[in-house]
């Protein structure tokens, strides 16, 4: 994937100057903040895009690999996974039925409950996962494009944001 020409401007605060211009300069803040976090967003998933495109993952059926590895059975009923991954169960069903199309996940019935279903990583699963994660690690996460304590920083304002926002 070609890196995009960089902009001659930065567009965010051009939109800040036009906020601020047309009257709204109380909440232009506000807007910028929004909008860098969208813009960062589509740059941090096109990273990490470009990283899984290979492995033929996508972030979602990466994060539910990972749900399961780090299970202790390596296995989660269906409904768990959306509400830990906090999607849809349409989303999940999806995402299970690409991963056990090429063999990385296989659906079992739950040993106790007849209603649920399991989705269990595979060895397969398991091996594209940490070939995946160490993919990743080496290129987008060990990295993200933030100045020393700028990790830690994001992290802890993201957490308030989330906190605030009810999300735990």
């Amino acid at each position: 994937m070609a890196t995009p020409k960089p902009l001659p401007t930065d567009p965010i605060a051009e939109a800040h100057r036009h906020w601020t211009a047309h009257g709204w300069g109380s909440v232009a803040d506000g807007m910028a903040a929004v909008t860098s976090l969208m813009r960062a967003q589509q740059i941090m998933l096109a990273r990490v895009d470009e990283v899984l495109r290979p492995l033929d993952l996508t972030f979602a059926r990466y994060e539910l690999l990972m749900l399961l590895l780090f299970s202790r059975r390596g296995a989660l009923p269906l409904n768990k996974i959306g509400s830990r991954l906090q999607v849809h169960p349409t989303s999940i069903t999806s995402a299970v039925d690409r991963l056990e199309a090429r063999g990385q996940v296989r659906r079992n019935p739950h040993p106790t409950d007849r209603r649920a279903i399991l989705a269990e990583i595979t060895e397969e699963g398991r091996a594209t996962a940490l070939a995946a994660t160490e993919k990743l690690n080496d290129t987008v996460f060990a990295d993200p494009g933030l100045g020393d304590g700028g990790v830690r920083t994001l992290i802890d304002l993201l957490t308030d944001l989330r906190r605030a926002a009810g999300d735990f």
